[in-house]
């Protein structure tokens, strides 16, 4: 495919699907290049205006049946850059189809990010290609799969095949557990469950015991460039308790991998993965993201992403240095060898502050203040994730409101300028967990 214009003089206008605090982050970052010139949002958040344009595409992430609306917009507002930001449109093949002569597409197509899309596809790889994960079955048939799960005598995990935004994985102690989730996930019966098609098919693994990390990496099809590794913090409630949700914090860097482990991911999970794929004539183009368990016998995969972890995502991109559009174009151009980017030596805690119930239900149209306090510490930067403006306010609009990231010396400094900031931030409801990274202090 032809490229689209490379002068460095040349303003790229960028296009970014998503409307969380990833897609804030990125463009955030974005705006730091020379070269970035008009930044749309589609649809963007109630924080995404500051830095761009919001613009409404009647964009679905789960329905791309508006792929006509979204070129066109690009084909008149020359758009060469698009991102796309969530999982959903990437899995339904948005990047593929808006591929066109001139115009990158940053995030790949649907047959790579089949990775993340289905899981039971995901473990059959990595068996294929000797990759480290947990041993596991699938199972699309009700009944089988629960007499699978009555039989197992040690912890397993239950997941969702499809995609669920982090919340279709349930950890088990018995084998009564075991069948209650397999019932949840694919419904008493076999039909009608809580994750609805995505449940249809169900992965019961071994439970992994160990501390999760995360290891992302940018893709060219060929070369990949690893970035700082950061950790997860699913559990909603502190101490890494009740259900899991799409992600109450993360920090980064994490000290929990070594340089030779790195290289280790690196060579067994990541080029693995991107050669196995390039064996079935798919090539990899974007981010590749390792959600990866530390076992006492080693690195193993937990599960892979195709995209930007949310909300580790944040932190990298407060603690990235180097030119965020360059590194996307290359991406898609096939030159990452020669893309140049650093970290700042701090440390980054981003807090997810959310709506009272989530992850269950949730008021909406809360009004939102503090933020600007928050910010008055130079180390402080809020993304939105879930708000919006409404006659001039800003309000809440999601499960997942703000994501107030912070630089520290070390981690116990950062955890404790974060939790300053949110403590400066109110919204009727308002909740977030105190100890993100007090794992690894």
């Amino acid at each position: 495919m032809p490229s689209a214009p490379t002068t460095s003089d040349h303003p790229i206008n960028v296009l970014l699907l998503g409307s969380g605090g990833r897609e804030h982050a990125l463009g955030w970052k974005l705006k730091q290049s020379p070269r970035c010139g008009k930044l749309y949002f589609a649809p963007g958040n109630g924080g995404t205006d500051a830095l761009g344009e919001n613009v409404d595409l009647a964009f679905d992430p789960v329905n791309t049946k508006n792929v006509d609306a979204i070129d066109y917009f690009c084909r008149h507002h020359d758009v060469s850059l698009v991102v796309i930001g969530p999982e959903d449109p990437l899995c339904g093949g948005l990047a593929d189809r808006l591929a066109k002569p001139g115009r990158w597409v940053f995030g790949p197509t649907a047959n790579a990010a089949r990775l993340e899309g289905d899981k039971a596809f995901s473990k059959e790889l990595m068996r294929a290609a000797a990759i480290p994960t947990a041993d596991a079955k699938s199972f699309k048939n009700h009944d089988a799969a629960l007499a699978y799960a009555e039989s197992r005598e040690l912890p397993v995990v239950v997941k969702a095949a499809g995609l669920c935004k982090g919340k279709g994985v349930i950890v088990t102690d018995t084998a009564e557990e075991a069948v209650a989730a397999v019932n949840e996930i694919m419904g008493d019966g076999g039909s009608g469950g809580a994750f609805g098609d995505a449940g249809g098919t169900v992965v019961i693994e071994e439970r992994l015991e160990g501390q999760e990390v995360s290891v992302l990496a940018l893709v060219d099809g060929t070369n990949l460039f690893v970035l700082d590794p950061a950790q997860d913090h699913k559990q909603v409630g502190e101490g890494d308790t009740g259900p899991n949700t799409g992600g109450m914090g993360a920090y980064c860097p994490t000290p929990l991998l070594s340089d030779e482990l790195r290289t280790e991911i690196e060579r067994e999970v990541l080029v693995r993965t991107v050669d196995a794929l390039r064996r079935d004539g798919v090539e990899f183009k974007g981010v590749l993201y390792a959600g990866l368990m530390l076992t006492a016998g080693g690195p193993k995969v937990l599960e892979f992403n195709t995209r930007f972890g949310d909300p580790e995502c944040q932190p990298l991109m407060v603690r990235m240095k180097g030119d965020l559009l360059e590194a996307m174009i290359a991406t898609c151009e096939g030159t990452l060898d020669a893309v140049d980017l650093s970290w700042d030596p701090r440390v980054c805690c981003c807090v997810v502050m959310c709506s009272g119930g989530y992850p269950g239900k949730y008021e909406k149209g809360q009004a939102i203040t503090g933020i600007d306090a928050a910010e008055t510490d130079p180390d402080v930067t809020v993304f939105h994730a879930g708000t919006t403006v409404k006659r001039g306010e800003l309000v809440t609009a999601g499960g997942r409101v703000l994501n107030v990231c912070a630089l520290g010396a070390d981690l116990k400094e950062a955890q404790a300028k974060a939790n300053a900031a949110c403590a400066k931030i109110a919204f009727e409801g308002a909740f977030y967990r105190k100890d993100i990274g007090s794992r690894v202090m």
